[in-house]
């Protein structure tokens, strides 16, 4: 048996909007178009959280099964609140613990109600609209759709930069591809969703999000060939990525600067690795504590006062999401981000072969996503981020008690080696269909009585 239905057109439409917001697509640079938080932003927020809290309450009964992601979702939204007492911007931290765990309640929501492709299936339809509305800004709006001055003639669409139109668009090319994986009847919309999204990733040109395209990819056509292929594919497959992942290593491990230059890209990775030196030292000062969820990259911060000033750029984020962790809430909150990696990971390899069957090895390719994105943004425990709400959905959908049978593997059970059905004719199938379909014969006396 497959996952039970999707839920209804119109909580999957509220669903879809608010991913929609996650993403940061339109309103922010409308509403904030110097990416700092202000009053009307806020309050753009507030009938998001109303969405999320009633979509909460309606599936409470499916979310509950969800426990251990419940779980792990209160423990880092109470580190973040426990922050506050020593951030340098205890108002901000305290904002944004509020989005913090709106979005988590929103992640657990996604993970529990949407089982099987319907995740995937809802994140390409929502990235569609989002290409579309790119391509109509791109086209119609182009002071606004593409990059002036910094990265002139890139592509940003609806977002602020660049890269978060390439991240976005990544997530949705990957959920695009699963949702063709399963064949669906539906599949042209979703061959025309990763057609599209490729596209609009391409044009940013972001090598980030063209390395993270691959590997989502390339994990969820693996899924489909172990699919199609048996046991023996699957093998094959998982080796095969595991292979190529450690010869990447050992070659960016030993001529990871000759590596760089190849691909056009500054050793220094632009700028990011004096970024992390001076932030480590940073660090070293506080590294149970941090400065505080959401804390140091405030406008008042002195500590990223320091960074700037060291760096000689006015530096946003640490580009890194473990080490952007480690200057907010320490070494605690890095390993409980690592924890929930961890377990996600269990518990979606665990299912690879019944459930994840039926989202096309979405949860693998997108938790390798991010975990690689994580080594040059910073999109870990994110207040209001589509790629952290994700992690949690899927770690809801790997550790979740099912209240339903789950599909079968990815070969059918075959008969033991060397075992064959009876040869004996009475015992086989047809020979006791034949049996019982023969009238019973008279007894021999019977036969021999006169009249008989």
């Amino acid at each position: 048996m497959t996952a039970p239905p999707a839920p209804p057109w119109w909580e999957q439409a509220a669903a879809g909007f608010v991913v929609i917001m996650l993403t940061g697509a339109f309103v922010g640079p409308v509403f904030a178009p110097t990416q700092e938080e202000t009053p009307i932003l806020r309050l753009v927020w507030l009938p998001v959280f109303a969405v999320i809290a009633g979509l909460f309450l309606r599936r409470l009964d499916r979310i509950v099964r969800a426990w251990p992601a419940l779980l792990l979702l209160v423990l880092t939204v109470l580190l973040a609140f426990a922050s506050k007492w020593w951030s340098i911007d205890a108002a901000t931290t305290q904002r944004r613990v509020i989005a913090l765990a709106m979005a988590g309640a929103f992640a657990v929501y996604l993970g529990s109600v949407y089982r099987g492709v319907a995740l995937p299936r809802l994140i390409a339809c929502a990235g569609l609209l989002m290409a579309v509305g790119s391509l109509v800004f791109v086209l119609a709006f182009p002071a606004i759709g593409i990059h002036r001055e910094v990265n002139d003639g890139l592509w940003r669409g609806m977002w602020y930069e660049k890269n978060q139109m390439g991240q976005v668009m990544v997530c949705v090319s990957v959920a695009a591809a699963a949702w063709l994986a399963v064949g669906d009847r539906a599949w042209r919309f979703a061959a025309l969703t990763l057609v599209l999204a490729t596209f609009l990733m391409v044009m940013t040109q972001s090598k980030t999000s063209l390395l993270c395209w691959l590997i989502g990819v390339g994990l969820v056509g693996a899924v489909w060939a172990a699919r199609q292929g048996g046991a023996v594919m699957g093998v094959l497959a998982v080796w095969g990525a595991t292979f190529a992942a450690i010869v990447v290593g050992i070659a960016f491990t030993l001529e990871g600067p000759t590596i760089l230059v190849a691909l056009g890209k500054d050793p220094s990775l632009t700028g990011r690795t004096d970024i992390w030196a001076a932030l480590m030292d940073m660090v070293a000062e506080r590294p149970w504590t941090g400065y505080g969820y959401a804390a140091f990259w405030t406008r008042t911060s002195v500590p990223a006062d320091i960074i700037q000033a060291q760096t000689g750029w006015l530096v946003p984020s640490a580009h890194n999401g473990w080490i952007d962790l480690l200057v907010q809430v320490g070494w605690p909150g890095a390993v409980l981000v690592a924890t929930i990696f961890l377990i996600g990971f269990t518990g979606t390899v665990a299912r690879l072969r019944t459930t994840g069957l039926t989202e096309g090895g979405f949860s693998l390719a997108y938790l390798a996503i991010v975990l690689t994105l994580s080594l040059s943004e910073s999109v870990l425990m994110h207040h209001q981020d589509l790629a952290w709400v994700m992690v949690l959905a899927i770690v809801a959908r790997g550790t979740m008690m099912l209240g339903y049978p789950v599909p079968t593997a990815v070969a059918p059970d075959l008969r033991p080696a060397y075992q064959t059905p009876s040869r004996i004719a009475a015992l086989s199938g047809h020979g006791q269909a034949r049996r019982s379909s023969v009238p019973v014969r008279p007894a021999l006396g019977n036969a021999l009585r006169p009249g008989g």
